[in-house]
């Protein structure tokens, strides 16, 4: 029998954060490909209104409310999916905040409020689903990292070191379970159009016109933009590409 290379039919994928934005992007770009999606957030109402667009574009999904930076929660929430969804297959660590404050003002409480969000979810999270994706034969780990896992800013010391982070954390998955057939990557968007960037360009002058003079492509990224590179990094596509962190960001990356 012939491989489907971008088939997710009967595969269950787990996206966190992914009641919005890059989340929501590539939840529909999984569920399009066939997958169960799990919607991972504590925001209950946006959840239950991303379930609700894709189950009505035909996509099994559930919501689960679970704080991503407790053990137990995040716990609860893959023995839950395990139970009503059956297994699972692919896990999109996407929870995430910044602050965006220099080094000298930010506090203690803002660092490990970052950095728990960002990086250590993903660490949790990752593990929790281990045994479950070990039991299925193998897995999917997409970690999303920043533009910030590769540039320095004034202005996010706490969000740079957790996606940074996420890129070192990506690379030890990859190479700790291999031999269990998980793959394990990490995506880094570029300047992307939410609610998150929004905010961005409230808070910094003339940020919105520097973003457009460095990307070739000339526009800001939509959350449609990351349907495909989840599909792929969730697909029989991507089986022996593992340990790599690929920027999505309209060349914004290559621009000198």
């Amino acid at each position: 029998m012939t491989t489907k290379l971008f088939d997710l039919t009967g595969k269950v994928a787990i996206v966190t954060g992914g009641n919005g934005g890059i989340g929501l992007g590539m939840a529909r770009g999984l569920a399009q490909a066939g997958a169960a999606i799990a919607i991972v957030g504590r925001n209950e109402a946006k959840s239950a209104d991303a379930v609700a667009e894709l189950a009505q574009s035909g996509a099994r999904a559930i919501a689960v409310a679970a704080d991503v930076t407790d053990k137990a929660a995040v716990a609860a929430m893959a023995e839950r999916v395990v139970r009503e969804l059956g297994r699972i297959d692919i896990l999109v660590n996407n929870a995430g905040i910044n602050i965006r404050k220099p080094p000298h003002a930010l506090d203690i409480a803002e660092w490990n409020s970052v950095i728990q969000t960002n990086l250590t979810s993903a660490f949790l999270c990752s593990q929790a689903v281990y045994p479950a994706m070990k039991a299925a034969g193998g897995g999917k780990i997409i970690n999303i990292g920043s533009m910030m896992s590769i540039f320095g800013a004034s202005f996010t010391p706490a969000y740079a070191a957790s996606k940074g982070g996420i890129v070192q954390f990506t690379r030890s998955c990859a190479c700790a379970w291999a031999a269990d057939n998980i793959q394990a990557n990490a995506v880094l968007p570029g300047w992307i159009d939410t609610d998150l960037t929004k905010r961005a360009r409230q808070e910094i002058d003339g940020l919105h016109d520097r973003v457009l003079a460095r990307t070739p492509a000339a526009r800001w990224g939509a959350i449609g933009d990351f349907a495909g590179i989840a599909v792929f990094l969730a697909s029989p596509a991507s089986d022996f590409l593992t340990g790599t962190a690929i920027p999505v960001d309209g060349g914004y990356s290559i621009m000198g």
